[in-house]
C-alpha cells in the first residue's frame, strides 16, 4: 500500500480536502492489512494442521494394515483350530484326511478300491485245528434213499467232510461235592474226613476265576463299559449286580500291585523310552486337588510299558519314574519332560518327534491358504527323511546315513535363510523357530539308528485308554483308577511280548486263588521276561496279533 500515488486530482484540491479523501482509504488499507495478517496466521495454522492430519492418516492406515495382518492371522488360526477340532486324529494315511495331510500336487493319491489289492497276495488261511473238535453225523432220510424205480436201499460208501467253526459261551453253576468218608476202625482220632475245598480267589465269593478273568479283559482290553458287560450277560441269563463287581474289582486290586511294582521298576531300567501323557477322569473328590481332571501317563521301555496315573501333569512324574536312569527318552515338545532334572543334568537325553514337526507344516498350509505351497515344499522335505532313514535299515547302511546327514544339513541351511528374510510372516517363523529350537534332539536318530523318527508308538498306546476314557468317561474312585493303570500296564507288556492275556490272567489269578485269594510268595515266575520257553510256548497269542504299541 506504501506505494500507491494519488491521482493527478489531489493536486488541484486544498490540503483539507485531501486529507478527508484519504482518510477513508487508509482506513480501509489498514483493515485489509490486518486481514492479511490475519489470513496469513490462519494459513500457517492450517498448514500446521494438514501435517497433523497427515500423521494421522498415515497412523491409522499402519494400523489398519496391521489389523488386516492380525485379522487375517487370527483367521488362519481359527482354520487349524477348526482342522484340530473337526479333523482326524490319527496319522494313519487317508485320503479323506482333514487334519494331518496335505493335498500335494507332485504326490497325487490313487483312488484306492476298497478289498484284496491287485499284485498283493492274500492272508494265510487260518489253521483251526488246534479248537477241540465235536463231531455231528448228518444221515440222508430212508425215503430219499431208497430207488425210485425198485425201491431198494442204497448202499453206505463213506462220508463227504466239511468244517465249520462255532462259538459257544456257557454260564454255568460249579457245583462240588466234597466226599466224606468215616472210618470204620475204632482207633483214636477224628471219625470223619472231607475233601479240601477247591481254591477261591475271593473267600465267600460266589464266582469262581473265570469270572474276573472275563471282566478284567472286557473292560481293560476292548474298553467296554461294564454296563454294556452286564447286559450281554443277561442276554444269557445271567443277572449281576454292578455292585457286585465293583466290590470284587476292588478287592482283586491288590493282587496286581506286585507284578505292576516289578514292571515300573523293570521298565525304568530301560536305556531308550517312548513317554506320552492323556486325560483321565477320576470321579472323586481329593483334597488338594482340584477338578475331575487326572493325567494317565504312559511310558514305553525295551520289554514293558507302564501306565501311571497321577493328578497333574507335571515333570514330577517322569522324574520320579525314570529316577537314575540313564539314556534317551523319544517324547513330544512338552515343557514337563525338559523341565526334568535328569534331562538338565544331562544323563536323560530327549529325542523329539518329526510327525509333530510334520503336523506343525500341515496346519500352516491348511490355516494359511497362501502358504499352502511353502508347507508343501518342507513336507516334501521331511517324508523325503522318513523314506532315506527307512531304506538304511538295522545296522544302518553308512551310504544312507551320509544321504541322511546332507538332507538334514539343507534343511537347517534352508530354515536359517527363511528366518533370516524380515519379510517372512510371523506363523512361518513360529514353526521355523520351533524347528530350529529342538534341532538336536529331532536329529539323535541319525547317529543312533535305534531312535524312532517319532512317538507314534507312545501315541499308539494312549489309544486304547483314550477309547476306554470315551466309554466309561474314566474312574469312579482313586483305587478304580489305579486298577486301570496296573491291568493297563500288565495286558500292554503281554501283548509286546506276543502273550495271550486270557491264559496269562487265568494262571496268575488261579495262583492267587491256591495262596487264599492273596499274591503268591513269589511272583517273580509270572513276570513275562522270567518265563521258561516252555511257558512263554504255553502262553504263546495265537495267530500272531501285533500289539497296540508294537
Amino acid at each position: 500500500m506504501d506505494d500507491l500515488h494519488a491521482p493527478p486530482i489531489l493536486d488541484e484540491l486544498p490540503p483539507l480536502a485531501i486529507r478527508d479523501f484519504l482518510a477513508p482509504l487508509l482506513a480501509e488499507v489498514a483493515a485489509l492489512r490486518s486481514e492479511v495478517v490475519h489470513l496469513r496466521r490462519e494459513n500457517l495454522e492450517l498448514r500446521q494442521q494438514v501435517g497433523y492430519w497427515k500423521s494421522r492418516h498415515a497412523d491409522a492406515v499402519e494400523r489398519l494394515e496391521a489389523a488386516d495382518h492380525t485379522i487375517e492371522h487370527l483367521r488362519g488360526e481359527v482354520r487349524q483350530l477348526k482342522g484340530e477340532l473337526f479333523g482326524r486324529r490319527s496319522e494313519k494315511n487317508s485320503a479323506t484326511d482333514r487334519s494331518n495331510d496335505l493335498d500335494d500336487p507332485q504326490d497325487p493319491k490313487p483312488v484306492r478300491k476298497r478289498g484284496q489289492q491287485p499284485n498283493r497276495p492274500g492272508p494265510a488261511r487260518r489253521d483251526y485245528s488246534h479248537l477241540p473238535a465235536r463231531e455231528e453225523w448228518i444221515d440222508v432220510p430212508e425215503e430219499q434213499r431208497r430207488c425210485s424205480c425198485c425201491g431198494r436201499l442204497a448202499a453206505a460208501c463213506g462220508t463227504e467232510d466239511s468244517e465249520q467253526v462255532e462259538i459257544e459261551t456257557t454260564v454255568y453253576r460249579r457245583v462240588i461235592h466234597r466226599r466224606r468218608y468215616r472210618r470204620v476202625c475204632d482207633c483214636p482220632g477224628p471219625r470223619t474226613q472231607t475233601a479240601s475245598e477247591p481254591a477261591k480267589l475271593i473267600p465267600k465269593s460266589r464266582f469262581g476265576t473265570s469270572v474276573w478273568v472275563d471282566v478284567l479283559l472286557d473292560k481293560f482290553a476292548t474298553h467296554r463299559p461294564t454296563e454294556r458287560l452286564l447286559a450281554d450277560w443277561r442276554s444269557r441269563d445271567f443277572d449281576v449286580a454292578a455292585g457286585t463287581l465293583n466290590e470284587g474289582l476292588q478287592r482283586i486290586a491288590p493282587l496286581f500291585q506286585p507284578i505292576y511294582a516289578a514292571m515300573c521298576e523293570r521298565n525304568g531300567l530301560s536305556k531308550l523310552f517312548q513317554a506320552d501323557e492323556t486325560r483321565w477322569k477320576v470321579f472323586e473328590v481329593v483334597d488338594g486337588k482340584t477338578g475331575r481332571t487326572w493325567w494317565l501317563w504312559v511310558f514305553l521301555g525295551t520289554d514293558t510299558t507302564v501306565y501311571i496315573l497321577d493328578p497333574t501333569r507335571s515333570h514330577d512324574v517322569p522324574e520320579a519314574h525314570v529316577g537314575e536312569a540313564e539314556g534317551t527318552m523319544m517324547v513330544d515338545r512338552y515343557s514337563a519332560y525338559k523341565a526334568m532334572p535328569q534331562v538338565k543334568d544331562g544323563r536323560l537325553v530327549l529325542a523329539f518327534c518329526w510327525a509333530h514337526v510334520r503336523r506343525d507344516f500341515v496346519r500352516v498350509g491348511k490355516g494359511f491358504p497362501e502358504l499352502k505351497e511353502w508347507a508343501l515344499t518342507w513336507l516334501r522335505r521331511i517324508r523325503n527323511l522318513y523314506r532315506i532313514n527307512a531304506l538304511r535299515g538295522l545296522p544302518a547302511n553308512p551310504a544312507r546315513t551320509m544321504e541322511l546327514r546332507d538332507a538334514l544339513a539343507a534343511m537347517q541351511r534352508q530354515a536359517r535363510e527363511e528366518l533370516a528374510d524380515p519379510k517372512r510372516r510371523e506363523p512361518v517363523r513360529k514353526v521355523l523357530t520351533s524347528l530350529m529350537e529342538h534341532w538336536d534332539g529331532l536329529t539323535l536318530f541319525v547317529d543312533d539308528p535305534r531312535i524312532p523318527m517319532d512317538n507314534n508308538r507312545s501315541e499308539r498306546a494312549v489309544r486304547g485308554p483314550a477309547l476306554g476314557r470315551k466309554n466309561y468317561y474314566g474312574s469312579g474312585a482313586v483305587w478304580s483308577g489305579e486298577l486301570a493303570a496296573m491291568m493297563f500296564s500288565v495286558l500292554a507288556t503281554l501283548a509286546m511280548g506276543r502273550l495271550n492275556p486270557r491264559r496269562w490272567l487265568q494262571w496268575y489269578l488261579e495262583s492267587c486263588a491256591a495262596s487264599g485269594g492273596a499274591v503268591p510268595a513269589d511272583v517273580r515266575p509270572f513276570l513275562p521276561w522270567n518265563l521258561t520257553a516252555e511257558q512263554r510256548k504255553n502262553l504263546a497269542e495265537v495267530g500272531g496279533i501285533a500289539s497296540e504299541s508294537g
